[in-house]
């Protein structure tokens, strides 16, 4: 278990249940002030109250929404050092050709323009502070082959894809990581998928992210991090060799 003792004040997006409530916990329990972010207003509620942060109320694809937010964290907690983007949706049932063509695309509305536009809120308060950390949750149906739907895949690798340039746009200041949890046991995985289903321990991601938020990552921004199938004390142990090999990256080899 990570001893790293954090300060500051954390965002987490999709915090009401599942991943981003064990994040949003695991950030309380190491010292951080944590506002927790979520369409249904009775799990964020509990949630915050059970951790002793703020509740917030609304949707990440809202423009409005993310701004409002931030406004409000800041007024009440201060100012932002860790913007974890976890809030996402799966993919419609159905062929992709027969799915209403609204739900997919909104699919793409929260995975990856909900983390765009909570990245915009927060990056310009990071950037006058000189400080601050970015976390988005990715996944493997970003490369793994064996998808069945479109939608969600797709989301995430443009997500991913999204992270890694972000990363390099802000090198020179605002650390920015994509992490993947593996396949954790949620409301969202488990209609999916049976109880023999290779399940990663849930309290792997948050774990993970409270390393990546202690800042002895930051050498590792833009990498892609797998919670269960990488050791993040012999990523850090290896960051000069992981940048000039281009490890934990997606690319197409030939």
């Amino acid at each position: 278990m990570p001893s790293d003792r954090l300060e500051g004040v954390a965002l987490v997006t999709g915090g009401g249940r599942g991943i981003g409530a064990s994040i949003a916990r695991e950030l309380s329990e190491a010292g951080m002030r944590v506002a927790v972010a979520a369409r249904t207003r009775d799990q964020v509620e509990s949630m915050a109250a059970d951790i002793g942060g703020l509740a917030l109320v609304g949707d990440v694809s809202r423009h409005a929404d993310a701004d409002e937010w931030v406004r409000r964290v800041e007024a009440d907690l201060g100012p932002i050092d860790l913007l974890v983007a976890n809030a996402g949706i799966g993919s419609p049932d159905g062929a992709t050709w027969d799915v209403d063509a609204e739900a997919w695309w909104h699919v793409l509305e929260v995975n990856v323009l909900g983390v765009h536009l909570c990245c915009r809120a927060v990056i310009p308060g990071m950037l006058e502070r000189r400080r601050g950390r970015i976390v988005i949750t990715g996944s493997g149906a970003a490369y793994l082959p064996g998808a069945r739907h479109t939608a969600y895949p797709a989301s995430k690798a443009a997500a991913w894809r999204y992270g890694e340039t972000l990363a390099a746009e802000l090198r020179d200041g605002i650390p920015v990581f994509v992490i993947s949890p593996g396949l954790v046991r949620t409301n969202m995985t488990s209609a999916r998928l049976g109880d023999d289903a290779p399940w990663t321990p849930p309290e792997l991601a948050p774990r993970l992210v409270r390393v990546l938020a202690s800042g002895r990552a930051d050498a590792l921004a833009g990498r892609y991090i797998h919670a269960e199938h990488d050791d993040i004390e012999d990523l850090i142990r290896r960051a000069d060799e992981i940048r000039e090999q281009d490890l934990n990256a997606i690319r197409l080899r030939r």
